[in-house]
């Protein structure tokens, strides 16, 4: 299927500059464009590939001034990323969508599934799981017992929903361990990578809400709760009963400690160190442990000097040494 740039600007709502008949019918990076492809550009460290780019066609921002000519043909937009998000969420649901469940799949007598459901070979669907309508469940998913899946839910290979939380009592002899008997409720629209592990609560739920999206390799332990359309990149652990609140935004490899509470709009930087309740809307964090980004990296500029003050401190102790040796003598 072929669009000319005319076509896109209208759908987007575009200005073209170039020629309007250019003819697309793939996506590609800018650095790697070809004929017949769309790419787009939105981060000024790739703005140098514009000018060298195949692509027949770039999206780029209203406000980018061009230090020269360019070979392509430009769709100026306010948006670059946005709009091509749209293009290609147009072009995903242009294709044919999977049904059905696999022959190689189990899936529990006793199981809820909904229509237009899509579950993958070597997928495990227990006792009592609902499933809604319109969910795709890649292969070897599994889904314990009990749990609750919502609509148009996204699950990629390989991630458990359900599985026995973290939950030990010491005694004399090593540990006793804490039946869990909680489930997962995985709310509506909800996105799930791949091999990523959600744990079933002690007691009650542990709770995706809706439009959540995680990464693949995300950790969400017992009676965690996270909020509406949250976000969080790859290798995220949440332990017990966390509770992130609506519209967060989580850099990969963070960690939340337990017992805490993450309020709304709450930005995490990669590899942060949360083990506080979080102080109010719009809060942005980063460091282990997690402070504001202002001071973190006002510290973090210190680093470099830290040997020089060494040295500095080591030096005025020795001449501080060789003052109280005379002040001794003098005595």
């Amino acid at each position: 299927m072929e669009f000319t740039a005319k076509q896109i600007a209208e759908f987007i709502g575009g200005r073209v500059e170039g020629n309007e008949q250019a003819k697309v019918h793939t996506f590609a990076k800018i650095e790697e464009g070809k004929e017949g492809a769309i790419t787009f550009l939105s981060n000024p460290k790739y703005t140098h590939f514009i000018y060298e780019t195949k692509a027949s066609i770039v999206l780029v921002n209203d406000d980018l001034e061009l230090e020269k000519s360019v070979n392509t043909t430009l769709i100026r937009v306010p948006n670059a990323y946005e709009c091509v998000a749209k293009l290609m969420q147009m072009y995903a649901a242009s294709l044919p969508k999977k049904t059905g469940i696999d022959p190689l799949a189990f899936i529990s007598k006793t199981a809820e599934i909904g229509k237009d459901v899509y579950i993958g070979p070597f997928s495990y669907v227990g006792d009592g799981v609902k499933i809604g309508d319109g969910s795709l469940i890649y292969p070897h998913v599994t889904i314990y017992d009990g749990c609750q899946i919502g609509k148009n839910v996204t699950i990629h290979a390989g991630s458990v929903i359900g599985a026995d939380g973290f939950g030990f009592a010491p005694n004399q002899d090593g540990y006793d361990k804490i039946p869990q008997l909680g489930i997962v409720i995985i709310e509506d629209n909800v996105e799930i990578g791949a091999n990523t592990c959600v744990d079933r609560s002690t007691m009650g739920q542990t709770i995706i809400h809706k439009g959540v999206k995680l990464d693949n390799l995300i950790q969400v332990a017992h009676n965690c709760e996270i909020g509406e359309n949250t976000v969080m990149s790859a290798q995220v652990g949440m332990a017990g009963s966390t509770k992130i609140g609506a519209w967060c935004m989580v850099g990969g490899q963070a960690g939340f400690s337990g017992h805490i509470t993450i309020a709304d709009k709450t930005n995490v930087g990669a590899q942060s160190g949360v083990i506080s309740n979080t102080k109010g809307n719009g809060e942005q964090l980063i460091g282990a442990p997690a402070i504001n980004p202002k001071v973190f990296f006002k510290a973090r500029a210190l680093d470099a000097k830290l040997p020089e003050m060494y040295r500095q401190i080591a030096q005025l102790q020795r001449e501080i040494d060789e003052l109280k040796k005379i002040v001794e003598v003098e005595r």
